[in-house]
């Protein structure tokens, strides 16, 4: 495939890493991420979750579509870094619409509207820079043309839903999703490029300490700015516990194997191997540390707030529904990865997850100091009993 001076394709790099350029993109999700988190905590019920969820099923589809165009060109390079800094741009303002992004605030612009339209951009100036990389691929740019399937109806339904409230709003949106998504899995693989699996792997892993950041970010938010205590000194190194044990979980097995198994497929084999692994089955696995980050959060502000919580208060409801069934969602999800990857299921994982929601009740019972020590404790736990030899046997390990 020819390369040109303003647009240089990555053709046989299998050694392209992850650039400053792509770094500086991810910042803005750093912050979109808080905005989600936020965006639940200011509605928080059943409802308020999964509006979050969704925004942050939007917010991924974004960020997936500049991790697939990074991986087949250089973005740091020519008329390529210009969109980027373009859709960075007009991504920071998706994110800083996102508490508007169901219900519009009094004055200014209007907020569903605008995040619709933000979306709409990122979207589009996707498909024109990753065009104009597939110039002389036609089978890339026949797949980046059956993406419009999805993304313009898609977009269509999400701008009606601007105009509306209440639940065929939220119908609207889930049914937008679901036809963008749907169009990308029954697409296929065939067409995708994918030149670099270990840049691709590390993308995706850096997205992961990103959401596992949101955690830790939590925490602090959650304590604000009162007296330090032996109660919240202990829960916080707790907190950070849990968020090291969930690293631990992913990084020292999962994205290995992961990595492994990408680099050793070819053609088709490696795309859907990529859609699969990492395009779908890493968006629950982010969710769920997204929801756990909630929890903590809630939790610490028990903690914290003596002028509206007792030290003893228990978290009840959807905060402590967050971080159990966060910290569920991830490790199936982490489970999933390996069904995808080596073919059998994670049971220790599945059973940690169907406990933790199983303790729920329980734990709503409970002062939200044990509901966090409950949660470090389960994850470490786990890993200690993955540690032992003859789970690690189980799966063959990549050399570092």
């Amino acid at each position: 495939m020819p390369t040109g001076r303003r647009l240089h394709l990555v053709t046989a790099d299998e050694g392209h890493r992850v650039s400053t350029l792509e770094l500086f993109f991810d910042l803005v999700f750093v912050y979109a991420i808080t905005q989600t988190t936020q965006l639940m905590a200011d509605h928080l019920s059943p409802l308020g979750v999964v509006e979050g969820l969704l925004v942050l099923a939007v917010l991924w589809w974004c960020w997936c579509c500049y991790a697939w165009l990074g991986t087949t060109i250089h973005v740091d390079h020519g008329i390529a870094r210009l969109a980027m800094f373009g859709a960075t741009g007009v991504m920071f303002l998706l994110s800083l619409t996102v508490p508007e992004a169901f219900t519009d605030r009094p004055g200014g612009l209007d907020g569903p509207l605008l995040f619709v339209g933000c979306y709409a951009i990122v979207r589009v100036l996707h498909e024109v820079a990753y065009l104009g990389a597939a110039r002389h691929d036609p089978e890339l740019q026949r797949v980046l043309l059956r993406m419009l399937r999805g993304l313009v109806p898609s977009i269509g339904l999400l701008v009606l839903a601007a105009f509306l409230n209440g639940p065929w709003q939220l119908v609207l949106w889930v049914v937008a999703l679901t036809v963008d998504y749907l169009n990308v899995y029954f697409s296929g693989p065939a067409g995708w490029r994918l030149n670099s699996p270990a840049h691709f792997a590390e993308r995706f892993g850096l997205i992961v300490i990103i959401a596992l950041g949101e955690s830790i970010v939590a925490i602090g938010i959650g304590i604000g700015p009162v007296p330090m205590t032996w109660l919240i000194a202990g829960c916080a190194l707790c907190g950070i516990a849990l968020a090291a044990g969930m690293w631990w979980t992913y990084f020292d097995v999962v994205a290995r194997v992961a990595e492994h198994r990408l680099a050793g497929a070819k053609g088709v084999e490696r795309t859907k191997l990529a859609t699969d692994s990492y395009t779908f089955l890493h968006l629950p696995l982010i969710a769920g540390i997204v929801l756990v980050a909630l929890g903590l959060k809630k939790a610490f502000l028990y903690l914290s707030d003596t002028a509206h919580h007792t030290p003893g208060e228990a978290l009840h409801g959807v905060p402590m529904w967050t971080l159990t069934g966060g910290l569920a969602l991830y490790l199936v999800a982490l489970s999933a990865l390996r069904r995808r990857n080596v073919g059998s299921w994670n049971i220790q994982r599945l059973v940690l997850a169907a406990v933790l929601l199983g303790v729920t009740p329980l734990l709503e019972h409970a002062p939200a100091a044990a509901a966090v020590v409950t949660a470090a404790v389960a994850v470490l736990g786990l890993v200690a009993f993955e540690r032992m030899a003859w789970v690690r046997r189980q799966v063959p390990l990549p050399p570092r």
